[in-house]
Order: C-alpha cells, then structure tokens, then sequence
C-alpha cells in the first residue's frame, strides 16, 4: 500500500516562560495556556488525523517581536525534523531591516527562515502598512526571497488590500483568515474586505485562528460554515492552507477538535481540493522540500 498523503500544519507555536517572556499572556483568558509548550508537547496534542493524512511537518511562527526569539525558533528548527519552516520576526522599519534578514538566514538553521510576520492587529495606526518605512522593509524581506505573513483583525484588511496591490512580487499569506467575527451576525464588513484581498492572485490564506474568534465554550461547526464558504468561494482550494495556531486554540478546544472540525469542513472537496488545503498550498508557499541554507526567491 502507498503512504497517505502528509498533513502540514501551517501555523503554531511554542515558548519556553522560563527563558522568554510572553508579555501577551498576561491578559486576561489566555490562563489556560500561561505555561511552557514545545515540540513535543505539538507531537502529543496532535494525534488525530485529517482525511486519512497526520501530521508531518509544520510551520513554526514567532509569537513576540523579538529578533533573538528568531534565531531561537531557526535554530530549533534545525534540530526537529518536524519542523520545516519558520515565521520569524524583525524591525520593518529599520534602515538595517536587509542586514539583520542576511546574518539569520547565515546563523544556524537560517535556511529555515521563510517569511517574516509583525503584529500589525496591536497597531493603532490604520496605514501602518503603509508607512514609507515598512513598505521599505518589506521589499527588502522579498529581495531576500521572503514570504509576509499578515496579521491583522478585519477592520484592518483594507491595509492588507493596499500592500498586496502595491507589491505584487511580495509573497503574502493572510494570517487566520483575517479574524472575522466568528458566530455573530456582522460578517459582511470582513466578507467585503477578504473578497478584495482574495481578488489579488498571489495572495493565500490560512484557514487557522477561526475557533478563538468564536466563543470559546458554546461554538459550533455551524458558527464557521458561513466562514468557511466565504474563504473557499473567494480563494479556492489552491490558496488556502490548514493551520491549528496551537497552542492558542487550546484556550477553545484544541488541536483534535479544531482538525475534526476541518475535515468536517472539507467533505464536500474533492481528493485534489483536500490535499492543496492540507498539504500543497503550505508547501508551495513556505518551499517545505527545501531546507538549504541559500533557499530560492518565493514564487
């Protein structure tokens, strides 16, 4: 019998409190996960299978603004097989944005280093994606053949349509498909806004962060089907991508429920439509098969 197709899991995390702070999980609701997670506690929560596919690599993303977390994750990167990509941070904004990209992609596990993300959803300013100087950091991220992870919440995503028009040659993946209001009636605001993201060809977009939108006890497959349609109609299988944000969807179910919920979600897709959301759309975009140290420009 051939192997079963494998299952990528575009979005997660790990820290370590006793050596990293993570200031964000001093607010209040996120106690259920003020601890420690590493790799293996991924491992032991991520034991159900996706159509028949298990887990078999992932994308790790940094969790603070911080550049030495970075290099932390690349580094541990290179000692997990699991792990076959890394989100990393650094200052957009900052005049020396090209050299601080070239000595991580040099330091250990530097050919990990496949896209940068900033926490665009804690900034007040409602260009900030517009300022000179983070549009100059990121054609320096795509000169160094990087990927944009976007992070907003959805009054922010006609940020994200301005930056995605202004930079077609800039990969970006829409983080947690842009944070609608998950099981309240005020969808058509996020609809528009992905609509016109989607509407830009090289735009993707994560299908993860969906069940800590909604409430995090009562929420149902039904809360996300209106999500969901809007995602597959406006992208299409071939730019979405499947991602747990583990360990935060702990705090609303977990990594089983969330990928129960998924495969629940794709039944209507066929084969093909199943293994771009699960596998190919990740690997495309994040260039899983290539782990060299001088990794390619993203396509």
């Amino acid at each position: 019998m051939s192997e079963p197709p494998p299952l990528i899991d575009a979005h997660h995390h790990v820290w370590d409190l006793d050596h990293r702070p993570q200031p964000w999980l001093d607010e209040p609701g996120h106690e259920p996960i003020r601890r420690t997670y590493g790799i293996q506690d991924l491992t032991r929560s991520a034991n159900r299978a996706i159509a028949g596919r298990r887990l078999a690599r992932t994308v790790l993303v940094q969790s603070v603004t911080s550049v030495p977390e970075t290099r932390e994750l690349l580094a541990l990167a290179e000692r997990e097989q699991l792990i076959g990509a890394v989100v990393g941070w650094a200052d957009l904004t900052s005049p020396a944005i090209g050299d601080t990209l070239d000595a991580l992609r040099s330091g250990p596990g530097g050919g990990y280093l496949r896209a940068l993300r900033h926490i665009v959803q804690g900034e007040s300013d409602p260009e900030w994606l517009q300022r000179p100087a983070v549009e100059r950091g990121l054609r320096a991220v795509r000169d160094s053949g990087l990927g944009y992870d976007v992070l907003i919440r959805a009054g922010q995503l006609p940020q994200a349509v301005r930056l995605a028009r202004r930079l077609p040659d800039l990969p970006v993946v829409l983080d947690h498909a842009g944070k609608p209001p998950v099981g309240r009636p005020a969808l058509s605001d996020w609809e528009r806004g992905v609509r016109e993201l989607a509407a830009v060809p090289h735009v993707r977009c994560k299908v993860s962060g969906l069940i800590t939108e909604a409430d995090h006890r009562r929420w149902t497959i039904d809360d996300l089907r209106p999500v969901w349609a809007v995602l597959l109609d406006a992208f299409g299988p071939d730019r979405l991508m499947f991602g747990s944000d583990w360990p935060v969807c702990v705090l609303a179910g977990g990594w089983n429920r969330w990928a129960a919920t998924v495969e629940e979600l794709l039944d209507d897709c066929s084969e093909s439509e199943k293994q771009a959301v699960l596998s190919g759309t990740a690997t495309s975009f994040y260039r899983l098969s290539d782990t060299s140290e001088d990794p390619p420009p993203c396509s």
